[in-house]
């Protein structure tokens, strides 16, 4: 999760981590992880290029979605 966040140029230990998903969550159901409104154009592009090309960061974007939810 740690470099994820590091790609996508954000605070990345793990407290910087953890203090975002609290602040972002929950997602709303029907929201797609890259159209939620807190990430910037690059950002949200590369989320959704991981999960619709099932690249490397594909499964860390699930995990992360995931723990967005709740």
């Amino acid at each position: 999760m740690n470099m994820l966040f590091q790609q996508l140029g954000l605070p990345d230990s793990d407290e910087e981590v953890e203090r975002f998903i609290v602040r972002h969550r929950p997602l709303p159901r029907g929201l797609m992880i890259h159209e939620a409104s807190f990430w910037k154009p690059a950002q949200a592009k590369l989320l959704k290029e991981s999960i619709d090309l099932d690249a490397e960061w594909a499964e860390i974007v699930d995990e992360l979605d995931a723990r967005l939810r709740y």
